[in-house]
């Protein structure tokens, strides 16, 4: 494998369909083509221990194959039973972030229809059958999806749908995974699952939501609620409790902040905490924290088993990678993964999008539906597509 680090390179536009990975975080940028091997994945055993060991293994046979500096890139899915989509390269492109300018006018994409999955009534309906979990005690929390389809593609333009997300999104984690057989992985995601770098672990989880407003005095205002509501900051406790819990396994010297404070994107408001620590072993690599922490309750729910059985009672669609893992790991440890929110999978013929909701006690369908409205803007944004679902 080939490591070549660019300080003025535009990785951004050097992006092809068909290149492995793009990933662009707040300190640097990835661009990575060919694969020179593959980590194997199963289904049995203990996923995060199984993970780790292939993964280490994999980067072992590299670097005995004269690869001095092997990464491992690509994205894990929601569900144990979907296999990931890891591997190490044959070049990696490496700078730091990717600034770009404004997108090209013309709509990236061409399509016959656009339908739900699954309808607002019916979404509504599943928030009411999860609040009722809720109230007997099976649940604390759990975090319901829906999906947008577009259909009958007949022009998918993915660079410019990755321009548009990096536009749009300048302080994102914006990513495109090659899936194979023509299907990629594209999207800006806000959130930082973990992150190792050398000794220093970090994680950033939000959880508490609200559209932003268009008028700045009355989005300054929404900001603040979101920031004072009682029902909105329970949600987030949730999420902190558990990747706190989940961290301190690994790590020691966890700094976990007594509240959150207010993250914002181009679309969204959201309650942010950021948690750091020390790595116990240095050999516990950034994919085996991700492995461990996901799927946290910020896409999944809590206790996690119930509420993931729960996702696959009452969602009508398979996730697959949606809300998984999106990231890297070297050969020392160090990487960096975020959740796979604000993104879809672009195939041949058709692209999907997703939008998920965290359902809690006092939850509301009405306003868990136009949550997840205004979470696909992201997406539609970047497709050309200005209108609401």
């Amino acid at each position: 494998m080939t490591i070549l680090t660019e300080p003025h390179a535009d990785l951004l536009s050097d992006y092809r369909p068909g290149d492995s990975f793009f990933f662009r975080s707040p300190g640097h940028t990835i661009l990575a083509r060919g694969t020179a091997a593959t980590v194997p994945t199963c289904n049995v055993g203990n996923p995060v221990e199984t993970l780790a060991r292939r993964v280490r293994e994999t980067l072992a046979q590299a670097r005995a194959a004269g690869q001095p500096r092997p990464i491992v890139v690509g994205a894990l899915p929601f569900q144990p039973t979907t296999p990931a989509r890891l591997l190490v390269p044959q070049t990696v492109h490496w700078t730091g972030p990717s600034w770009t300018g404004p997108p090209s006018g013309e709509a990236p994409v061409e399509f016959g229809s656009l339908r739900h999955a699954p309808s607002p009534e019916a979404y509504k309906r599943s928030v009411a059958a999860a609040l009722d979990r809720l109230d007997d005690g099976t649940l604390r929390k759990v975090v319901l999806a829906r999906a947008f389809h577009l259909d009958d593609v007949v022009r998918a333009d993915v660079p410019a749908m990755l321009h548009r997300l990096a536009h749009g999104n300048p302080t994102g984690y914006v990513f495109a995974v090659d899936l194979l057989r023509g299907h990629t992985l594209l999207g800006a995601s806000p959130e930082l699952l973990v992150q190792r770098n050398g000794s220093v672990v970090t994680a950033n989880p939000l959880a508490g939501s609200a559209p932003r407003d268009p008028d700045p005095e009355v989005d300054a205002r929404v900001g603040e609620a979101l920031l004072a509501s009682e029902k909105e900051r329970h949600e987030h406790a949730v999420v902190v409790d558990a990747v706190a819990e989940g961290l301190r396994e690994y790590c020691r010297d966890l700094e976990v902040p007594d509240g959150p404070s207010l993250s914002r994107t181009p679309t969204m408001w959201h309650l942010s905490t950021r948690i750091e620590g020390r790595i116990v072993d240095p050999d516990i690599a950034s994919v085996q924290l991700a492995a461990a922490l996901h799927p946290t309750p910020a896409v999944c729910g809590t206790p996690r088993e119930p509420a993931r059985k729960a996702i696959g009672e009452l969602e009508s669609f398979n996730r697959g990678f949606y809300s998984g893992a999106v990231g890297w790991t070297d050969s020392s440890g160090d990487g960096e993964w975020a959740i796979a929110i604000r993104c879809a999978e672009v195939a041949p013929n058709e692209i999907r999008g997703y939008a998920g909701a965290g359902i809690v006690a006092g939850s509301d369908p009405e306003a868990e539906l136009a949550e997840t409205t205004a979470k696909f803007r992201t997406f539609l944004r970047a497709l050309g597509i200005d209108q609401d679902l």
